[in-house]
């Protein structure tokens, strides 16, 4: 089955990827929200994984940890996970960020849960608020926050709905949803993404249908 073939294949969330535990608790969701800042630009997916990681390890973990840290110390963690083009405008994005996450929310990304009030749409619009998430980065974080918030699920974007139609499944996002439980949505959507960006991977996928 093509849709076991990809999960099995690629579909590893870039949050796991990254070293992020997901789970519904402030730190590992502000850690996706830096991620999903990363992933926004135009860098390679693995660059940003980098840097992410690099980030962490010099305690960028949390809003309040991120603002505790220099703007340079920052720009050196970025530039050690070879984010390079970006590394200056991101560190400054990244504080700006975690400044706006503690004013409005408390530091703690589950009260801009509460406040979308069980709309996903509206999740989206928030999420944008934040500096450096742009509707890209909106949907990154969607697309693997679902593995924890269940009212965001399906979410199949553009970048997944190409996927999906570089393996020749359904186009639909509710179609989609109901190839695979629950729990597995958020993998699938990484990998639908991760077929998009790699070519190689998608003619393999196919041919082994």
């Amino acid at each position: 089955m093509k849709v076991r073939r990809a999960l099995d294949a690629c579909g590893r969330t870039y949050a796991d990827e990254a070293g992020i535990k997901l789970r519904d608790a402030p730190a590992p969701l502000y850690q996706l929200l830096v991620l999903a800042v990363l992933l926004s630009a135009r860098i390679k997916a693995d660059i940003a994984v980098a840097a992410a990681r690099e980030l962490f390890a010099a305690g960028c973990t949390t809003p309040e940890k991120t603002v505790d840290t220099t703007w340079q110390q920052r720009v050196d963690a970025l530039g050690r996970g070879h984010y390079v083009r970006y590394d200056e405008s991101t560190a400054t994005t990244l504080g700006d960020g975690a400044r706006l996450l503690l004013d409005k929310y408390g530091g703690d990304l589950r009260r801009m849960r509460k406040a979308a009030d069980g709309d996903p749409r509206k999740l989206h619009r928030l999420l944008t608020e934040v500096k450096g998430i742009g509707p890209t980065g909106a949907d990154i974080f969607c697309r693997e926050v679902q593995a924890v918030w269940p009212e965001v699920r399906p979410h199949f974007d553009k970048k997944t709905l190409s996927g999906a139609r570089e393996l020749r499944l359904p186009e639909d996002p509710e179609k989609l949803a109901g190839m695979v439980p629950d729990d597995q949505m958020a993998r699938f959507a990484a990998a639908l993404v991760r077929v998009t960006l790699d070519r190689k991977l998608a003619e393999e996928l196919r041919s082994a249908a």
